[in-house]
């Protein structure tokens, strides 16, 4: 049988090309049928590409860190091959032959990833010891390679005595899921209108259900009792009332959406991500939290798919996770409006003309000032606020 091509995937309708993300495997090295060999990037989403048969990687023909078309050769997989010796995975682990070289005088064969490590630090395969199976030059000896490890250079002046205190760069290529992030950030502050307003929601009540509830919640749903299912459901409330925060500008026109598809903002492996929770109406408080724990761990993993990312109509972000007292969230384009959780903290508040101590939040929303006015804002935030301070009116719809 002749060699197996692994092409480049389409991640998307509208993506042309992909940069190369992370080797899984190595040249020689043995791979089983729909093992993970590379992962690939796009400013969507990441893909880790499968071998298509069992067999030997014979070839990784393109760096770590390299821009492809959709579709490029990216290896080639001996289904007859016999692994080289010492090409598992675990071999770079095992101990450096007795007497490692550098990688330029011993003929080593640069591994990718130990190529782009080599390259954002500007140095040589000469200058760094290669102590991986056969001579190869890996990784770990790219990133564990020091300045003056390598052949002592000709004799110079003796060095000025250096200051105390690191002062070492590092340059690393943005990824393309970064890159988007950034953009789509810039975008929404040049191209919206964006304004914030606050609130503050006093969480007892919230906090006192989930308390005399848990238990059961858990044993009969198989998952905990979080705040982001009352907010999301107060929000789908709220937006109801307030139609104008669940719509968005399409050229001249204002298009409102009959429905409520919440994006929630989640930090992903490679960066944020706002995974999409479709039609939030008709969702369970169990089913929203099952929903937000998936696309969690699938977003932390690189395994989020393009169509979960595309076409929320409203999102919510919860700063509060990362200790956020305050923010103001920035909205996530084509939409009109976020809503942003915080930390809780006890705070004296008056309540029946007393001070008393109460676990409190603040909230936030950002919205767009060309459809949203600031009486439809205010009073969307006020609504979230009454039914989250009341959390059965959330389950009664009142």
């Amino acid at each position: 049988m002749s060699l197996i091509e692994v092409k480049a995937p389409a991640v998307g309708e509208s993506i042309t090309e992909v940069v190369i993300g992370e080797w899984l495997k190595s040249p020689g090295e043995w791979v089983e049928e729909d093992d993970p060999i590379v992962v690939v990037e796009s400013d969507k989403v990441n893909m880790e590409v499968p071998a298509p048969v069992s067999g030997v990687l014979t070839e990784a023909l393109k760096p770590e860190g390299e821009t492809v078309p959709v579709g490029e050769l990216l290896a080639r997989i001996d289904p007859n091959g016999k692994p080289s010796a010492g090409a598992a995975p675990a071999a770079s682990a095992e101990a450096p032959s007795a007497s490692p070289a550098p990688a330029a005088q011993s003929g080593a064969h640069v591994m990718p990833a130990a190529q782009r490590v080599l390259a954002e630090r500007g140095l040589k395969a000469g200058d760094v010891t290669a102590t991986g199976p056969g001579g190869r030059l890996l990784k770990e000896d790219a990133l564990g390679h020091k300045a003056g490890a390598s052949a002592p250079a000709p004799a110079a002046p003796a060095a000025p005595v250096r200051v105390a205190g690191s002062r070492e760069q590092e340059v690393v290529r943005m990824s393309p899921i970064r890159r988007t992030v950034a953009r789509r950030l810039l975008e929404a502050q040049q191209t919206a209108a964006i304004l914030s307003t606050f609130n503050e929601v006093d969480m007892s009540g919230i906090m006192a259900l989930r308390k005399k509830h848990q238990e059961g919640f858990v044993k009969r749903h198989g998952i905990k009792l979080g705040f982001m299912s009352f907010f999301i459901k107060a929000v789908v409330e709220a937006l109801k009332e307030y139609p104008a925060v669940n719509a968005q500008i399409e050229g001249d026109n204002i298009v409102y959406h009959h429905y409520y598809d919440i994006g929630v903002a989640v930090g992903g492996g490679k960066g944020l991500v706002v995974p999409v929770i479709r039609n939030a109406e008709a969702l369970t408080l169990a089913e929203i939290e099952a929903t937000i724990a998936d696309l969690g761990a699938r977003a932390k993993a690189n395994k989020i798919k393009l169509d979960e990312l595309q076409g929320g109509t409203f999102s919510v972000t919860n700063g509060g996770v990362y200790g956020s007292l305050l923010s103001t969230p920035i909205i996530n384009p084509p939409q009109s409006g976020i809503l942003g959780m915080h930390g809780i903290q006890d705070r004296p508040i008056a309540v029946n003309g007393e001070v008393v101590i109460r676990p409190m939040m603040y909230i936030a929303l950002s919205y767009d000032h060309r459809i949203i006015d600031g009486r439809e804002a205010v009073s969307f935030l006020k609504r979230v606020k009454e039914l989250c301070e009341e959390p059965t009116r959330v389950l009664l719809e009142v």
